[in-house]
């Protein structure tokens, strides 16, 4: 299992509030624009990361993780599976504490770098069920 409950807990409740969200557009029939919606709800500060650098639920959002110009806490990826190994490395580089992969978005050789480098990570779940589990 790649997201034990402890992981999970310290995710949401300890490392930071500001979730960088890659893949986050302005389509509301896209999971991510729900998924940021419900972290808003719950206190997050969302940062929309998409080629279209869109505001989204109020934020400005920014073309990749690099051009964020202030420090995050949590890389939550909606990319797929392909390309998601290529966002966690940028999620260290850019001095995250963790990353989080969505349902159905696995690598896990991704998982295992991004764990090396000290970096929390949970994988091939929602930040919207789980923080609900939380109340």
């Amino acid at each position: 299992m790649y997201g034990d409950p402890a992981t999970i807990r310290k995710i949401l409740t300890e490392l930071g509030d500001t979730w960088a969200v890659v893949g986050l557009s302005s389509n509301q029939q896209r999971a991510a624009y729900g998924v940021a919606g419900v972290l808003q709800r719950f206190g997050k500060r969302i940062v929309p990361v998409h080629p279209k650098a869109e505001t989204v639920h109020g934020e400005r959002g920014y073309p990749s993780l690099d051009a964020i110009p202030f420090d995050v806490d949590v890389v939550d990826v909606f990319v797929n599976s392909a390309l998601a190994g290529q966002v966690a490395d940028e999620a260290v580089s850019i001095g995250a504490k963790a990353v989080w992969f969505q349902l159905g978005v696995i690598d896990e050789t991704a998982y295992e770098r991004t764990r090396a480098a000290g970096l929390d990570m949970v994988m091939d779940r929602c930040p919207a069920i789980e923080i609900n589990s939380l109340r």
